[in-house]
């Protein structure tokens, strides 16, 4: 029976030691990822709860991961999940959120404006083409990672990239010109 116990108590701190890492890692590399969810959901609540649902599910599923290096890989594939998550359910706008869209519209200036049409050009593109456009332009990862976090070949990832970044410049051309904003 020590070998069993002894077995069980080794499992049972290593799952306790990647559970920690995980913990620490979201601490620490919490703003990444509101700044992820934040350029999908484009709502600080959304957002806010977008990255509490994905680090409720890492804690609890911390006990899957396979290689503690790739423990920020595997929270940001979560956290994308998360936000394709999101993008997948029925909007309900609240009183409040529908006060702060008119707001924001009367308010609005023409740097706002390019914000919102750049917004509205990766809203076109489909999940994976926006996923590899935030992760490479807007939070700076390497091709090699973006692979790693979707779980794709570095070359489709590369091919990717390239036809989104064509299909916006279709998409933010005004048509007549060919000027692009």
């Amino acid at each position: 029976f020590k070998n069993i116990n002894s077995r069980t108590s080794n499992i049972e701190k290593k799952e306790k030691n990647k559970k920690a890492l995980v913990e620490e890692t979201l601490l620490a590399k919490y703003d990444q990822y509101y700044r992820l969810a934040y350029r999908y959901a484009h709502e600080e609540a959304d957002a806010f709860d977008i990255v509490q649902s994905g680090a409720c599910k890492a804690i609890r599923s911390s006990h899957t991961l396979r290689n503690e290096e790739y423990v920020q890989t595997w929270l940001y594939r979560i956290m994308l999940n998360e936000c394709f998550q999101y993008l997948k359910q029925p909007k309900h706008l609240s009183y409040e959120a529908m006060q702060d869209e008119k707001g924001r519209h009367a308010d609005a200036t023409e740097d706002h404006y390019a914000d919102v049409d750049l917004q509205r050009a990766l809203n076109a593109l489909a999940d994976k083409d926006r996923a590899v456009i935030i992760l490479k332009y807007f939070e700076d990862r390497k091709i090699s990672e973006i692979a790693e976090i979707l779980d794709e070949n570095e070359n489709t990832v590369k091919s990717r990239l390239y036809r989104s970044m064509k299909k916006l410049q279709v998409i933010l051309s005004d048509g007549q010109n060919g000027k692009v904003w």
